[in-house]
């Protein structure tokens, strides 16, 4: 393997690059290389590439070195990679001039990008899952807390009162988006290299169509250089991770602020909250300072990916091929964990409902809708309204008087000073607007936060989750048939 090349193989390259490559590939891709194999050699043995008798002897072989698993093989880093020891391996059960022709026609070039292809596929498979589940914690949590009535912020501050099952609802819109971009990015993962050769493709007369379709792809990529060259798709599954952790981390530090003793409006369970070595009142809600950080570790796989791949020739070389996915999988590590964890928290979390209305009562979050009904009832303009409402509060405030204690005597003084005409409302109508399960359940537009319209995006998120459990479901059976399919070949 080494004939053009007059020396043996540096201690260093060794040590700082083989060594370390096998013993990650050695697990990470040997099932998914000996599945490669076989697909192969049965295109071969399809074809008459290669003799059935000598397909045969190889399968046996390769099947004896699948059942032993990776565990039993006896790595020898100077050959390289994981290929050369398994191939070392089946040539030494039926010697070179057998073992030998199950590499005809193709290279580790596309054998490596289409092994890579399948370790990637499955992985966005497992995170689909992880998602799926998320979703369907945070559905029952919505459903469980959609007339929970509670203040939405903007910029921190008392904004307006909705229901936690609209917060959460809106959480799993921003989910849903994050699963489309799995879908898509799954797609565009899901075409095979196998036959791409070293750049060139082959003059062996292969079918590519074949080991795609036993290997579970939609097709062959439709282009040889394109195929060994290609790891745009890894960003695009990183780029859909970073934003699904981008979201879960913007939920994790709303719950995290609700959490704190100035909010008092969610608490996590004793399970997943860690203690002090020294103060004895501490409960820690450990588990969303870590789904932030993970979020970091997520950006860190995209940025670093990027930045490897920006400056490598179109075709194939070791920074794209061996460095450039190494941040991939840390990315992997890390989302998987944290939706886990997102999934734990939410799964055991309580929300504190009087709180959480009673601080909606008090916070002014309301105003907006007293606001809406001067322009009703006073039929006067909204900026008139929201002239006469925000000196109101000033006032209030100024006096430490609460929101609950609005007049209309005092609605009528200010907009006699404001408009020159005194303003009658009532005082039904006012208690009526200052109301927070009122007030949000009288914004019943499409999408709002009453308890009606957000059952209605629970329905539709429902629905989406049944169709997107479905999707999921079907890819591993295509999967799982295919792999049938491989095996009946081989029998």
């Amino acid at each position: 393997m080494r004939e053009r090349l007059k020396s043996n193989l540096s201690n260093n390259i060794i040590t700082h690059l083989f060594a370390p490559s096998i013993e990650i590939e050695q697990y990470r891709s040997f099932e998914s290389m000996m599945e490669v194999n076989k697909a192969h050699l049965v295109m071969l043995i399809s074809e008459g590439i290669i003799k059935l008798e000598v397909g045969k002897e190889i399968m046996d072989s390769l099947e004896e070195i699948g059942e032993a698993g990776p565990e039993q093989l006896e790595i020898d880093p100077n050959l390289e990679d994981l290929y050369f020891n398994i191939e070392a391996v089946l040539i030494n059960k039926v010697g070179k001039e057998i073992g030998g022709q199950l590499h005809t026609g193709r290279s580790r070039n596309d054998l490596y990008a289409t092994v890579l292809r399948l370790n990637s596929r499955k992985s966005v498979l497992e995170i689909c899952h992880l998602l799926i589940e998320l979703r369907y914690t945070l559905l029952t949590l919505a459903e469980k807390y959609k007339n929970a009535v509670m203040t939405a912020y903007t910029h921190m501050q008392p904004a307006e009162p909705i229901t936690l099952g609209h917060y959460l609802s809106a959480i799993l819109y921003a989910l849903d988006r994050d699963f489309s971009r799995f879908i898509a990015a799954f797609h565009r993962t899901n075409y095979s290299p196998l036959g791409a050769g070293a750049t060139a493709s082959t003059t062996f007369p292969i079918n590519r169509k074949q080991t795609a379709r036993l290997l579970g792809f939609i097709n062959p990529m439709g282009n040889s250089l394109d195929g060994i060259a290609s790891r745009d798709y890894l960003l695009e599954i990183v780029s859909a991770m970073n934003i699904f952790a981008n979201n879960m981390s913007r939920l994790s530090q709303d719950l995290y602020i609700w959490s704190t003793d100035e909010f008092g409006l969610v608490e996590v369970d004793d399970s997943v909250a860690a203690s002090s070595s020294i103060m004895p009142q501490k409960k820690n809600p450990i588990t969303l300072e870590h789904i932030k950080a993970k979020s970091g570790h997520v950006l860190g796989g995209l940025v670093s990916m990027t930045s490897i791949m920006k400056n490598t020739p179109y075709g194939h070389s070791r920074d794209l091929a061996g460095e450039s996915h190494k941040g991939f999988w840390e990315a992997v590590s890390e989302i998987k964990a944290a939706a886990v964890l997102m999934n734990e928290t939410l799964d055991t979390v309580s929300f504190k409902e009087e709180q959480m209305i009673k601080r909606a009562k008090n916070n002014f979050s309301t105003v907006t809708e007293l606001a809406n009904v001067l322009v009703r009832e006073g039929g006067i303009s909204f900026r008139e309204a929201h002239q006469i409402v925000g000196q109101l509060v000033s006032e209030m405030i100024e006096a430490n008087t609460p929101v609950t204690k609005v007049t209309s005597e005092a609605i009528g003084k200010i907009s006699y000073q404001l408009l020159g005409k005194e303003l009658v409302i009532t005082e039904v109508s006012i208690n009526k607007a200052l109301d927070p399960a009122e007030n949000a359940k009288a914004k019943n537009a499409e999408g709002g936060p009453a308890p009606n319209t957000v059952e209605l995006q629970l329905e539709a998120m429902r629905n989406k989750l049944h169709k997107d459990r479905k999707w999921l479901e079907e890819q591993y059976k295509v999967i799982e048939e295919r792999k049938e399919d491989l095996s009946n070949f081989i029998k």
